[in-house]
């Protein structure tokens, strides 16, 4: 990619005013061209396999159906695959960490300054990192304080935990016995200083482990 050669880009979220608002102020952008937008993350794989796309700029919720990190993992694992950038307006490692892992070069909210989303796909382009501030935060304080890391598993146990689902209901969503879910919660309250599921989601929210 030339300096006159413009970054193409696919805006994936399932909110139509947020994809207008998002062309809106790319198109403003010398060098930016939206080529193609797509409302569910399944159409975000497919259109993005076309071979013409630089950056996607991939929403994480989609109601129903796949997620943006599945997407992402769809995307990013395919040979000379356009960069992905989240934008989003979740900040928890429940969001960024899958998301991440997933092949993700950049994370931003959806909060944040037009000039900001401008650089941030010109960097992931560039093949670059840019992370918004709170989340790069966030993964800084985990390798300062790795003692009070939650696993994925364990993020994903105590997510359920708090939308109120019982130890045998966990099981059944991800596929565990009841006993290998009890073992993730000790290890959760032992990592988290709690005693109790209530404890350990309010620690967890309060850290920004997971969302509430």
């Amino acid at each position: 990619m030339t300096e006159d050669t413009p970054i193409r880009l696919l805006l994936a979220d399932d909110h139509p005013v947020v994809r207008a608002g998002l062309r809106a102020v790319l198109e403003t952008e010398p060098g930016l061209l939206v080529m193609a937008e797509a409302a569910t993350a399944e159409d975000a794989v497919i259109r993005a396999a076309e071979g013409d796309i630089d950056v996607v700029l991939m929403d994480l919720q989609f109601g129903k159906g796949m997620g943006g990190a599945e997407a992402t993992a769809q995307i990013t694992a395919r040979p000379g695959a356009p960069r992905v950038l989240i934008v989003t307006t979740y900040d928890s490692d429940a969001d960024t960490l899958p998301a991440i892992e997933a092949g993700a070069t950049g994370y931003l909210l959806k909060d944040a300054p037009p000039e900001d989303l401008a650089a941030a796909v010109r960097t992931a382009a560039a093949g670059r990192t840019t992370l918004a501030p709170t989340v790069a935060d966030r993964l800084m304080n985990r390798l300062r304080a790795p003692a009070t890391n939650l696993t994925r598993r364990e993020t994903q146990v105590l997510s359920l935990v708090a939308d109120g689902l019982s130890n045998q209901g966990i099981g059944a969503r991800l596929h565990l016995t009841e006993g290998t879910v009890k073992s993730h919660l000790a290890r959760i309250y032992t990592k988290l200083g709690t005693d109790s599921r209530t404890a350990a989601v309010a620690t967890a929210t309060d850290l920004g482990l997971i969302r509430r």
